[in-house]
């Protein structure tokens, strides 16, 4: 017995001196990494951001799987007692076990990446960052139409993923369709408010409609289906109280998004406003 208790001390303290050599060697090759990537001149400083992450959630994966090879022996002599404990830690551990699941389902689906613009149970933003447990928003308000930083950051659990649906935003093309809503007043004439509108979007969209095109035929051959057609269109809806709303379809640039979308509604509240249209 007493020769078999030091035998337990000193491979309990080689897997710990294992441990701390495997946190260290990982902790210098992620500082280089990180060092190069910084000093990288040929990328952006959102590829930056996003090649960090990576490296970082690259490093925790390499050592949590270091660490259950050290260890396995010194675990399996536990693997009976591991049943019952196992047990009692999902019961306790639930919320943690769907965030692992979570960033599992968004690593193995391409869900979202850093500087991806997402929408997921009320939350809205840009992704800054993100890992095992939770995902980190730079957000967008206020509201749901409005395309503007709040400077505010928004933290969600990845276990959010199995209970809501999640909406990205920006495709992975570098133009997409969106939508503007215009109330109008009983006693505006809605024929007269539907030219003006298109007019707009027509005068506001047309420097960059071929390259839009071109971008929604790509899509159609990637995706095997029938892209609708870039050019703004505007549809009529009857909404509460019998009032009407025209609803513009409009092609944009990614990143040019809420520009053209105030362009537009300067252009037509202009048009409106002008004594000729009275």
């Amino acid at each position: 017995m007493s020769a078999w208790l030091p035998h337990i001390d000193s491979s309990a303290l080689l897997d710990g001196l294992s441990s701390l050599l495997l946190l260290f060697f990982l902790f210098i090759v992620r500082m280089v990494i990180v060092r190069a990537i910084s000093k990288n001149p040929t990328l952006s400083m959102e590829a930056k951001r996003r090649w960090v992450v990576s490296v970082r959630n690259s490093m925790v994966f390499v050592l949590l799987v270091g660490l259950l090879v050290i260890w396995a022996h010194e675990l399996q002599a536990f693997a009976v007692s591991l049943v019952a404990v196992a047990a009692a830690l999902v019961l306790a551990t639930k919320e943690l076990i769907l965030c692992w699941s979570g960033a599992a389902l968004r690593v193995g689906g391409k869900v979202y990446s850093v500087g991806d613009r997402i929408q997921i149970a009320g939350h809205r933003g840009v992704v800054l960052d993100h890992d095992i447990f939770a995902t980190k928003l730079l957000e967008i308000g206020p509201g749901q139409a409005s395309h503007l930083y709040t400077g505010r950051t928004t933290v969600f659990p990845n276990s959010l993923l199995f209970m809501n649906p999640l909406i990205k935003e920006n495709p992975d093309q570098e133009y997409g369709l969106y939508i503007l809503a215009i109330p109008l007043k009983e006693t505006e004439d809605w024929r007269n408010a539907e030219r003006h509108l298109l007019d707009a979007a027509k005068a506001e969209c047309a420097s960059f409609m071929g390259e839009a095109s071109r971008q929604m035929k790509l899509l159609e051959q990637t995706n095997l289906l029938e892209a609708p057609s870039p050019e703004p269109r505007v549809t009529i809806q009857v909404i509460e109280g019998g009032h009407i709303q025209l609803v513009l379809r409009f092609p944009a640039p990614d990143r040019g998004r809420s520009r053209i979308e105030q362009a537009i509604l300067r252009r037509y509240l202009t048009a409106v406003a002008s004594p000729v249209n009275k």
